[in-house]
């Protein structure tokens, strides 16, 4: 499924949100120059973020597709898994993962961010939490269960943000077992963008979960997401969350 994104990479650069400028800037003062390395860039989203503040971006990323996306507007990237990629000696004043930490070895991860970080470097991971209505929530996670019946038998958190926190407690588990970085910190930034129904069935298929799906049963998946927004009035608010870990190489 890491590997799935590529499938539209354009798709998913035009309907992926950006992190909020806010946490780049914090990012940025908390590092001790401009030199970012981008661990699973991906399209570009947050490599163009953070290229925009001023700093010099290298993207690491294993799907070529998206790679190749990214290069379309000038960022340099090394096609490569994290846990294999050979830095050759260079160093780097930050290590930032966007919606990208969880599918890289926790501890083979952070170990390999210790080995690039300069002494005071950064390395921050970090996701978006997203809250849809409750009425868009049932509908979607009703119809991911009827036709995804292997998905694991879980129940849907009550807070979105609860599903993430295995991730985090991951993340915040491999800085510290390498030894190689001081306390682990979490930052949080709330905000709101308003979806149409359109825009967001348009970003749906970017979903891991959905991009790996025959065309008639993701055609059925947004059938019934579409549905659901129409019955709220045709588009909603989402309550994003996006969630820093993040620590200092000592």
């Amino acid at each position: 499924m890491a590997e799935s994104f590529g499938v539209d990479a354009e798709r998913y650069d035009r309907t992926r949100p950006p992190y909020p400028d806010a946490m780049v800037e914090r990012i940025i003062a908390a590092s001790p120059g401009p030199d970012v390395l981008d661990v699973g860039c991906g399209t570009g989203i947050a490599a163009r973020q953070f290229r925009a503040a001023g700093c010099t971006v290298l993207g690491v990323e294993p799907d070529a597709r998206m790679a190749d996306f990214a290069r379309r507007d000038g960022l340099e990237v090394e096609v490569a898994t994290f846990e294999t990629w050979d830095p050759a000696g260079r160093r780097f004043d930050a290590v930032v993962a966007g919606t990208a930490w969880h599918w890289i070895d926790p501890v083979a991860g952070a170990a390999k961010a210790a080995e690039v970080l300069r002494p005071g470097g950064r390395l921050a991971a970090f996701w978006h939490v997203f809250e849809p209505p409750p009425a868009v929530a049932e509908a979607l996670f009703a119809v991911n269960r009827r036709v995804m019946p292997g998905l694991p038998a879980r129940n849907r958190p009550a807070k979105a943000i609860d599903g993430y926190r295995p991730l985090f407690d991951k993340a915040v588990e491999g800085i510290t077992r390498t030894g190689a970085f001081g306390d682990p910190e979490e930052w949080r930034y709330d905000w709101q963008r308003y979806y149409t129904r359109d825009e967001w069935l348009d970003q749906m298929p970017t979903s891991g979960i959905l991009t790996r799906l025959p065309a008639d049963t993701l055609a059925e998946v947004l059938r019934e997401a579409g549905a659901a927004i129409d019955a709220i009035g045709g588009g909603f608010t989402m309550a994003y969350t996006t969630v820093v870990i993040t620590a200092a190489r000592v």
